[in-house]
């Protein structure tokens, strides 16, 4: 990290007392909240340059395989271009989702809510609570934020956030009644179950919304398990008996021999998948000799070999291992456009996320670029294949974003004003001093 010509030590501090001290790190706070105050001026003065008259191009908030076309900020603050964006966010250091999170919430304060602004230029109010109530205010109509706005700058004492909800929810109710019905009704079966990813220690996370009545069914039901479970000499805490009896509910539905049958012949079209387990082999020259280190398997998390052990004992239907690693560049598919199934588990066990500067989504989830275009050469096999999600699939082809392989797994991008970015196994790191573009260099007319 470059931390300037002078790099701070500890012992420029010996010898202060703490009152000199506490001055000290007050001094910093200062400073820190003025330069967060500066840079929201220079984002502002950015967005003057890049504003759309239309929504075509412009930057949307969230985005998945379809864009929902979400601006990043409200309506009445300026549409700013989508490309644009990217470098903006690229230079802050941000990753792409959080900086057109951040972007949009400066832009949402300085166009939308330009008394709570002034109060943040003001130092009155700091900089991230101003971000926290730009947030509940994005999705308002003008009037609607406009009120909220008023009703701050009015405030005496300062507003707590639940305050600040229930204002919120006032300013939908008052000036889009449709609006408050609609998320009424939706708020009436936003019922959902879910189980997150295994994390480096092998477990996951739970969660979900259901029917009260269900819930407290629920509840009861793993209260019993787990209480029982104590009466067995089951010695972990509740809340591990409680995890444990969860888990049972489910292995007991796993242990039913569960059979479909047509009602009207008897036969069975279908049987209830057990569970299975794919365990992915990096294997290399460093393998057998012990000094390979920890690859993480998909998901992008270690599989420790005790937590592999306990996926097969405890009931797998179905296991298997196979070898993720080898030379790239092995498997090819005849020149064809289309990706194999086997060449894209091979990219994805290479590049683990989108290999755009700062991006995090999943190369599960992610289009496969090639590095090389097809139509100049470019080999439709692992080697020649990166993982960029939609968006950044998007910049790369229309836009004047480049990048070349530099070996497997680290490429280096070029942004439109000449910015440097690597981007490898371990992260991305900005590479200065930038180049001057080239004036010739124009994006293509095709996609890759």
């Amino acid at each position: 990290m470059d931390l300037g010509t002078s790099a701070p030590s500890v012992g420029q501090y010996d010898g202060r007392s703490v009152v000199e001290l506490l001055a000290d790190a007050r001094a910093e706070v200062r400073a820190r909240q003025a330069s967060q105050v500066r840079e929201w001026l220079i984002i502002s003065a950015w967005a003057d340059h890049h504003v759309l008259d239309t929504e075509e191009g412009a930057a949307t908030l969230r985005d998945g395989w379809l864009d929902t076309g979400v601006p990043i900020a409200g309506p009445g603050a300026p549409l700013v271009s989508e490309f644009a964006l990217m470098e903006l966010i690229a230079t802050l250091g941000r990753s792409p989702d959080g900086g057109r999170n951040y972007v949009g919430q400066v832009i949402e304060c300085t166009w939308r809510l330009p008394r709570l602004h002034a109060a943040v230029l003001a130092g009155e109010v700091e900089t991230w609570r101003a971000q926290r109530i730009a947030d509940l205010t994005r999705s308002l109509s003008e009037e609607a934020a406009e009120y909220v706005d008023r009703q701050l700058d009015a405030a005496v004492g300062g507003v707590g956030w639940a305050q600040l909800e229930r204002l919120v929810a006032e300013a939908v109710l008052r000036f889009d009644p449709e609006r408050a019905e609609a998320e009424r009704q939706e708020a009436t079966d936003h019922r959902h179950f879910d189980v997150g990813d295994i994390d480096e220690t092998g477990h996951v996370h739970v969660s979900g919304r259901m029917d009260a009545a269900d819930g407290h069914d629920l509840k009861e039901a793993i209260t019993r398990r787990a209480t029982l479970l104590r009466r067995l000499g089951d010695d972990f805490s509740l809340d591990v008996r409680r995890a444990r009896a969860a888990a049972e509910l489910a292995r007991q539905d796993l242990s039913l021999d569960l059979l479909f049958a047509d009602p009207g012949t008897g036969e069975v079209v279908a049987t209830a998948p057990g569970r299975r387990v794919i365990l992915d082999v990096h294997v290399t020259d460093s393998t057998l000799t012990g000094d390979n280190p920890a690859r993480p398997l998909r998901g992008g998390r270690h599989a420790r070999p005790r937590n592999a052990g306990q996926g097969v004992a405890a009931g797998a239907a179905h296991h298997r291992g196979r070898p993720a690693g080898g030379r790239p560049g092995l498997l090819r598919a005849g020149g064809l456009l289309h990706i194999p199934d086997r060449h894209r588990q091979r990219v994805q066990l290479r590049d683990h996320t989108c290999r755009f500067p700062g991006c995090t989504r999943r190369s599960t989830r992610c289009d496969l670029d090639h590095a090389i275009e097809h139509d100049r050469g470019g080999p439709t096999c692992p080697c020649n294949r990166v993982p960029l999600c939609r968006r950044h699939h998007r910049a790369k082809t229309f836009s004047l974003w480049r990048y070349v392989t530099v070996q497997p797994g680290h490429y280096l991008w070029l942004s439109p004003h000449g910015r440097h970015f690597h981007v490898g196994p371990r992260g991305t790191r900005a590479l200065d001093p930038p180049r001057r573009p080239d004036p010739d260099d124009h994006p293509p007319d095709d996609t890759a």
